[in-house]
């Protein structure tokens, strides 16, 4: 049995010109179970969303580029996504979980197969991390240049940010922090989140927008919020789906609604390009070849 609903197979047209090289900085893949098999301690089953899955996404938004974040279903074997990785021509990146053991040999194993970061999750559904995990992982990586990925919710937020600003490396917060909108723009974990504008390795992705409306479409109660990110710091915010959705409230989102919700939200084209596509080569550093066509 499935503990998730399949992504949408059709998408809402794109209303913008999305950039040359746009990229969907945080989607993942699950499986195909039967080539990759899932973990046996995995706290949930998602129906297959394998490489040619990812491929059909990413033409139907116009995507050209994209970051795969290793998720909690697959624990720490990585090959799922390193195989998609290898496949992409050197248009796909990707974010590990990885053991606090993890050796030098593998560190650099897997940054020759594209991996650019490690996530940790503090979420409840998905805790385990602490902040020496992260600390201890950052001097392990920092001379790979990559960074710290953190899934936290707006109460592990505020714990964590006094240490995330002290890391040797550049640290990520995903789905803006997912907090909670009803407290509004100026709650405290929102206004905390909008101070790292003052701390250069700070990056926010403004994905998860589904998740922070309550999984209500077209998720309003999120815009302002993703405008807010946008508007404090332009050079250090990226853009991602969260495809194909897994544990969501509410309907599965249309990817295309997500994108669309993004271009209007952001209005100006050159802005546009440097959070599709700009922002996510600084951090992820893709083959500077154009790529011809999707991943096979």
């Amino acid at each position: 049995m499935f503990d998730c609903a399949p992504a949408k197979k059709h998408t809402e047209k794109i209303t913008f010109d999305v950039p040359v090289n746009a990229c969907d900085s945080h989607c993942h893949i699950f499986g195909p179970a039967e080539r990759f098999p899932f973990d046996a301690n995995r706290s949930y089953t998602p129906p297959d969303a394998g490489l040619d899955d990812l491929n059909t996404k990413q033409a139907n938004l116009g995507l050209r580029r994209a970051v795969l974040v290793q998720p909690n279903c697959h624990g720490y074997d990585m090959t799922a996504i390193t195989d998609a990785i290898g496949r992409s021509r050197g248009q796909y990146r990707g974010v590990a979980l990885l053991p606090a053991h993890v050796s030098r040999n593998q560190l650099l194993q897997v940054d020759q197969a594209g991996i650019r970061g490690v996530r940790f999750n503090f979420v409840a559904h998905l805790a385990g991390a602490t902040i020496d995990d992260v600390t201890a992982m950052a001097g392990k990586i920092a001379d790979l240049g990559w960074h710290i990925c953190i899934h936290a919710d707006e109460i592990s937020l505020l714990r964590l940010l006094p240490d995330l600003k002290n890391l040797p490396v550049p640290f990520v917060i995903d789905h803006m922090g997912r907090i909670d909108t009803n407290k509004g723009l100026h709650s405290e974990a929102f206004e905390a989140l909008l101070q790292l504008r003052h701390c250069r390795q700070a990056w926010v992705k403004i994905s998860g927008v589904d998740r922070l409306a309550g999984g209500a479409a077209p998720y309003t109660a999120g815009h302002a919020f993703m405008k807010a990110i946008i508007d404090a710091m332009p050079d250090r915010t990226l853009w991602g789906s969260d495809w194909p959705h897994p544990n969501v409230t509410g309907e599965v989102p249309d990817d295309g609604l997500l994108l669309n919700i993004f271009g209007a939200v952001c209005e100006d084209p050159a802005l546009r390009n440097k959070i599709l596509a700009d922002n996510p080569q600084v951090l992820y550093r893709f083959d500077d070849c154009q790529a011809t066509g999707a991943a096979k």
